[in-house]
């Protein structure tokens, strides 16, 4: 729907010398190999990383596709680690549009398409094209320029012959036409409709088949997802068009959806569009709750991306969920939305939030035991000693489960600008105001009824206020 907003500082990794990193990232199996033996289960020894379920592999175990957005720039690092581990489909958030790939009219710029392109072929993943025909993210020479029909369709037709054309034979679903219908199911007035009027669609998704006959050819919007007025009017369209024997192979329900407001008829809506022979994708799925999230609402939000997963596994003809970035450090949610984020399932720190062990329970993963059930933690948070510009502050986790936990980070985000300098007992990271402490290689377990305690010292200028909220291993703790 939204270009992906990207609101990062550099990652600086803080830890006194004699600490060593404890755990693994999420998704990654003892051999670094990031596959497992099919079932989703890594086969290493580490016991944290044996645990952690292989969304691509559970997903694939079943029949579909388990993708995410992504921004060229940043396929480097634990992002493109994670990316390429975790997800067998991505999506360029922005690179594809039409204003990122021909800002002026006949002058191109391919650097970010093509590294996706080229990062996916790489990686053994499906690439889901988005978008070429869009009423935003237009360059200024289409959105403001005097068109006749034949003109303007002239236009669009090239423009789709040369993205497309460029990408034959390496994408596996276009989004054709992107978000051509007003909440009543009314089309929207576009530049595209204004001009060329409703014949529009069917001449972008002709265009498009010319240029790549063997991508799937999809049209794509949001608040689709049930069954209202502008789904209906979605369904009379692909009926339309399949009578009139327009190439057209599904339709994408984007799923950018509000905690407490997932459809009751997702499924039932899903079943409807695959009724008339065409696939359903979830193509840009993410959760948006008020922030910072409580237990329960992290709780709530793993539920919901179970369930919208569920629902894309329970129709044959649903080919799989795209979520709309896998981290929270790259949603677009809390610059268009104030005072709402924590959207993805991975926190701000690339750890896996409950969400994500929702998704990986939907597509047939069992908890090994090393991720806690929601409350099982309990955090204490101590400054200890505080002078004009600094701090030092002790934490202890204590584990309230019945299971032990082997391997741990524990995130947490400053609420008034601190930074750690200096700590011990853990390798601490920070982001921005998110930071992240993992185990040190003496400290990984956590037996039932213990606890680990670690240390640092911190900077801070304008007020220190505690933390108010800590999740360990993505599952939110209670606080002390």
């Amino acid at each position: 729907m939204k270009l992906q907003s990207l609101r990062r500082a550099a990652s600086v990794t803080l830890a006194a010398a004699s600490l060593v990193i404890g755990g693994a990232v999420s998704g990654r199996t003892a051999d670094g190999s990031g596959h497992t033996d099919g079932s989703g289960q890594a086969n290493g020894s580490d016991q944290r990383a044996a645990a952690a379920p292989v969304l691509r592999d559970l997903a694939a175990a079943k029949g579909i596709y388990y993708g995410t957005a992504v921004t060229a720039s940043k396929l480097t690092g634990t992002y493109g680690t994670i990316v390429g581990e975790q997800f067998d489909s991505i999506t360029p958030g922005n690179e594809m549009k039409w204003g990122s790939v021909e800002p002026t009219r006949g002058s191109f710029n391919w650097s970010g398409a093509d590294a996706v392109v080229n990062y996916a072929e790489a990686h053994a993943q499906k690439v889901r094209g988005h978008t070429l025909v869009w009423h935003s993210q237009l360059p200024n020479w289409v959105s403001n320029g005097s068109w006749t029909a034949d003109t303007l369709r002239t236009v669009m037709t090239d423009h789709i012959a040369t993205e497309a054309g460029r990408y034959q034979g390496r994408i596996d679903h276009w989004d054709v036409v992107n978000e051509p219908f007003n909440e009543d199911g009314t089309r929207r007035q576009s530049v595209f409709q204004t001009a060329i009027g409703d014949s529009y669609i069917a001449d972008a998704l002709r265009a498009a088949r010319a240029a790549d006959p063997a991508a799937k050819l999809y049209v794509n919007d949001y608040n689709v997802e049930g069954v209202n007025a502008k789904s209906t009017a979605l369904y009379n369209l692909v009926k339309s068009l399949k009578e009139q024997g327009v190439p057209i192979d599904g339709v994408g329900l984007q799923a950018h959806l509000i905690l407490g407001q997932v459809p009751s008829t997702l499924q039932a809506n899903i079943q409807r569009f695959a009724d008339l022979g065409v696939d359903v994708a979830i193509t840009e799925l993410d959760i948006r709750t008020t922030v910072p999230p409580t237990t329960a609402q992290l709780a709530q939000q793993k539920a919901e991306y179970k369930a919208v997963t569920a629902a894309c596994v329970a129709v044959s003809r649903c080919e799989g969920v795209t979520v709309w970035g896998f981290t929270d450090s790259d949603s677009w949610i809390p610059d268009v939305f104030p005072g709402y984020g924590a959207a993805t399932p991975y926190d701000e720190n690339f750890q896996p939030k409950p969400a994500y062990y929702g998704i990986a329970e939907a597509l047939g993963w069992t908890d090994g035991g090393t991720n806690p059930p929601a409350g099982a933690c309990a955090v204490t948070y101590t400054v200890q000693s505080q002078w004009n510009t600094g701090f030092t502050a002790q934490v202890t986790i204590r584990n309230t489960s019945t299971a032990a936990v082997n391997g741990w980070t524990l995130a947490w985000s400053w609420p008034a600008g601190q930074s750690v300098t200096q700590a011990w007992n853990a390798t601490v990271t920070q982001s921005g105001s998110a930071v992240s402490a993992a185990n040190a290689g003496y400290n990984a377990a956590i037996a039932p009824g213990a606890s680990v305690t670690f240390g640092f010292n911190g900077s801070w200028s304008g007020g220190n206020t505690a933390p108010t909220a800590f999740t360990l291993n993505g599952t939110a703790c209670t606080v002390s």
